[in-house]
């Protein structure tokens, strides 16, 4: 297309001398090549503005993030009730922050004193709070997370431009993503067809004036001629198409409720044959619901979820509501109103680790089992071992196990797993069958991953991944020859998005996930991945029809052409003028105006695309050579005569 827009510049430069007498050539017929040159140079830019221009800064949310983050600034640790209120990147390291529950951790930094649930769901895409606390190894927070309960004191440990979201930035920034191989090929292919034909259009300039001489007949071809003769000869049909397929993938996309950034990421998903998934919010639901109750020896599965159920009335978590839930599935135990309880709740905290109720003078809690085993300890009453197995048991199967007591006795275990979503092992099925690997990402202990690994059907997975082991995995791969596409939601799955050939984030996901990636799944659907296969194969088998097509055009614009630029100096070559074309006018006229047509007649085709089938790759190659090579062969004789004759129809000779 560079070639399409010199030559129209030429060509406009040749109008305005020939229009002011400056040069002895026919001003109206180069006004005509002109027009058509700037049609096609026109038509192919605006496409590509369309198909490209929705430009986006990946970082852009992860530094708002960074800035509009307020803090509270202690004078002194010692002292919770002299503070100045500054921006988180006014902080220092070593300053000290005092942040309560409901309130955003403004910059990394180590717990001093205090102990809370943090929710880590705005970097991590982990939608289980965890508990952070001064001393040992759970005292490290990260800036841009969110305390659910209690409060912290915390030391700032972070310099200036270090801090976890300025990694995320860094790496998100230096990330890039390479080129598919169907785009190398073809970029190697209309560049080599390009210099071929600039090199004979180049010699025929002088050839003809030599000819012309030696013969003393004919007179030498005009530059006019030659760069129509240029534009002609050179693949600019695929060329001006290629922004139009992309534009009829994202149509398509977009209709499989999945926005798609650009066309080329489209087209790479049909080569992908590594497919890397978060876990949490991609595989699972994103919430641990309850799935089992799980009583001891002695008492009844209903004891336990009644008890379990009680506790759990005014917990507003999602773990909590489907505690409820389920025992109003399985027993029916429903109709309690807190108004009328007159119990005393008792909320979950980071220090205790349960929540519970006080009801009628009992004491009923759950939580984490070595909490519960502490609490029902020290009131003198006994931990039996049963549960211990059955706690080792749900932890062992992937799940997360919460213990419940009533009065000091323990009654079972609620057994809160992730749930995988519908569908996903059959379609991860199909993917395997497609040829494309699939991985879990996931920051949970490989015990946990396995188990869901398993229950989910992806064929291997990576624990205890954090943002730098994710972006090293797709470089490994990358490196291997291999298309890798990643799915995520959450910030640290953004690096990893940036550097992927085909990024899909989830729309329940993170803000900073949705701009690293180059598609965004409405859906957040981890299989909406195979729509995307499919779309991209289709469109790499109409991109494969049409340069075809296109490159057979060439065949009969030649013989259009070329025998009619000789025909004065040699007239012997007017038996491969069979098509019986009136003059060079009307042939060079008629060759153009067809070479602009064909684009706008095969937008259809590249927008609706060409029918995806799943054939083996010989049997399409001999289809697109049947149909669209020897189509494109037929049709540009058939066209080009016709115009021939209407031209002549109108005195144009």
């Amino acid at each position: 297309m560079l070639v399409v827009y010199i030559g129209a510049i030429f060509t406009t430069a040749l109008y305005f001398l020939a229009f002011a007498g400056i040069r002895d050539e026919n001003s109206g017929y180069i006004l005509a090549i002109a027009i058509i040159l700037w049609f096609t140079v026109l038509f192919a830019n605006f496409a590509e503005a369309i198909a490209e221009g929705r430009g986006r800064a990946q970082a852009a949310t992860l530094r708002k993030a960074r800035k509009d983050v307020k803090a509270r600034k202690l004078k002194s640790k010692d002292n919770l009730d002299e503070s100045t209120e500054v921006l988180s990147a006014d902080l220092k390291k070593g300053d000290v922050v005092y942040v309560k529950a409901g309130e955003q951790i403004p910059m990394d930094g180590e717990v001093i004193d205090g102990a809370a649930s943090v929710d880590e769901s705005a970097i991590t895409g982990e939608s289980a709070p965890v508990i952070r606390e001064s001393g040992g190894d759970r005292s490290a927070v990260t800036g841009g997370t969110t305390l659910v309960s209690d409060w912290l004191v915390i030391e700032v440990t972070a310099e200036a431009g270090t801090s976890f979201l300025d990694k995320m930035i860094a790496m998100v920034e230096g990330a890039s993503r390479k080129k598919t191989p169907n785009e190398i090929a073809l970029q190697i292919l209309l560049v080599t067809l390009t210099i071929i034909f600039l090199v004979v259009s180049a010699t025929l300039l002088p050839f003809s004036a030599f000819a012309s001489s030696q013969a003393g007949a004919g007179s030498a071809i005009s530059i006019t001629n030659v760069i129509a003769l240029l534009v002609c000869l050179a693949p600019t049909t695929i060329g001006a198409l290629l922004s139009a397929i992309g534009i009829a993938g994202m149509s398509r996309l977009n209709q499989a409720n999945v926005l798609a950034m650009s066309g080329r990421a489209i087209e790479a998903a049909g080569d992908v044959d590594v497919l890397l998934l978060d876990k949490t919010g991609t595989i699972t639901l994103g919430n641990r619901q309850a799935s089992e109750f799980l009583p001891v020896n002695g008492v009844t599965e209903r004891e336990l979820a009644d008890a379990a159920q009680l506790s759990s009335l005014a917990d507003e978590t999602a773990e909590g509501r489907s505690i409820v839930v389920l025992a109003k599935k399985k027993f029916g135990i429903r109709g309690r109103e807190l108004s009328k309880l007159n119990a005393a709740f008792v909320p979950f905290t980071a220090k205790t680790r349960m929540s519970g109720v006080d009801y009628q003078g009992t004491q009923i809690r759950k939580g984490a089992a070595d909490a519960v085993k502490t609490f029902v300890q020290e009131k003198g009453g006994t931990y039996p071992e049963e549960c211990e197995r059955i706690v080792k048991h749900v932890a062992i199967s992937g799940g997360t196990p919460l213990v419940v007591e009533k009065g000091n006795r323990v009654l079972g275990v609620i057994y809160l797993k992730d749930i995988v979503k519908n569908g996903v092992k059959e379609r991860f099925e199909d993917l395997r069958k497609m040829g494309i690997k699939t991985i879990m990402i996931t920051g949970d202990n490989p015990m946990t991953a396995a188990a869901i690994a398993a229950e989910a059907g992806v064929d291997d997975f990576l624990a205890e991944a954090k943002p730098e082991t994710k972006l090293s995995l797709i470089r490994d791969y990358q490196a291997k020859g291999h298309l890798v596409a990643m799915t995520g939601d959450g910030t640290n799955d953004a690096p990893a998005l940036a550097q992927a050939d085909v990024a899909v984030a989830m729309n329940s996901g993170t803000q900073a996930a949705k701009e690293a990636g180059n598609m965004v799944d409405l859906d957040s659907s981890p299989t909406k991945l195979i729509d995307i296969v499919r779309i991209g194969k289709q469109l790499l088998m109409t991109r494969g029809s049409l340069t075809t097509f296109s490159i057979a055009n060439d065949v009969a614009k030649y013989f259009a052409i070329i025998p009619v630029l000789f025909f004065s100096i040699y007239p012997q070559l007017s038996a491969l003028n069979f098509m019986r074309l009136t003059s060079t006018t009307t042939a060079i006229l008629s060759a153009i105006i067809f070479n602009a047509l064909i684009i706008v007649a095969l937008i259809p085709l590249a927008l609706k695309g060409v029918k995806y089938r799943e054939v083996p790759a010989g049997k399409l190659l001999n289809r697109n050579l049947l149909v669209y090579g020897l189509g494109g062969i037929v049709t540009p004789f058939v066209a080009i005569k016709l115009i021939d004759m209407l031209l002549t129809a109108f005195g144009i000779v």
